[in-house]
């Protein structure tokens, strides 16, 4: 995974095989996404799922962050406007929820430290796998800015209420120990280990059934958010039931290989 980038750029993507990976790559400004950056994204969403051959998507930093969140600049302009339109806030949401439910798993590749509202872009990917020496603070409380809805309620539903209350309210910077016990990492490893580990969970997801962990994926989603679709949970798994995905596993099961989704 490069480390440095000739120019910084909006973010980047690199098809290998079945994994696509996005890097935000603004690296003298630790990632720092700027209002171009959030539209490149939704399209980078768009193009990866639109690509049957991509089975799981990696997002990670270029150098030492992963990202410093969204800039603050643009914040303090719609901060100072007379007229009522779609704030920072609501354009980096649409960019976040967008990423929550994108259709193939997500893996968050944290190479180095994560702020602002890029910890809510992390959390809405699937899995986390950070260095050891990571750290993350939410400021919101201190620049007296009250967070969208929807990236509370990701905190609250991935990290629970206290945890969530901690970081929304006291404003403070915790460690990659700290953030791999309150459930925001999915496993922590030094930073020459990152690579294998990401690539060792990116080779599990996309070996798996595409459409049954789509499914699987909304419905874990839906039930976080306690907004479950009931009747189409229960199509998918009937569907699933007669489908080829399910043909070819058992199949595979009995002949002792891995299949082939």
């Amino acid at each position: 995974m490069p480390n440095s980038a000739a120019a910084a750029s909006s973010p980047v993507l690199d098809i290998s095989g079945a994994r696509a990976t996005i890097r935000l790559n603004r690296p003298k400004h630790l990632n720092r996404l700027q209002s171009e950056d959030l539209g490149e994204l939704v399209k980078l969403f768009d193009r990866i799922e639109a690509d049957p051959g991509i089975r799981v998507l990696v997002l990670t930093g270029t150098g030492r962050a992963f990202s410093a969140g969204y800039d603050l600049n643009s914040v303090a302009d719609r901060a100072v406007s007379a007229q009522e339109e779609q704030s920072a806030g609501s354009a980096f949401e649409v960019v976040v929820n967008r990423l929550e439910d994108l259709g193939v798993p997500t893996i968050c590749r944290l190479n180095g430290g994560v702020y602002g509202g890029s910890t809510d872009l992390a959390l809405a990917c699937d899995f986390r796998i950070g260095v050891d020496t990571a750290e993350m603070f939410m400021p919101a409380a201190r620049l007296g800015l009250h967070y969208y809805k929807s990236g509370i309620e990701r905190y609250v539903t991935r990290l629970g209420v206290d945890n969530a209350k901690k970081l929304f309210l006291t404003a403070e910077k915790i460690s990659a120990p700290e953030m791999l016990r309150i459930g925001y990492l999915t496993a922590m490893v030094p930073m020459e280990m990152l690579d294998e580990e990401v690539g060792k969970l990116a080779d599990i997801l996309a070996g798996n059934a595409p459409v049954a962990m789509r499914g699987m994926k909304r419905a874990i989603n839906e039930f976080a958010r306690g907004k479950l679709d009931e009747a189409a949970a229960n199509q998918r798994h009937r569907e699933s039931m007669r489908g080829n995905e399910i043909k070819e596993g058992i199949k595979a099961f009995a002949e002792k290989r891995a299949p082939r989704f």
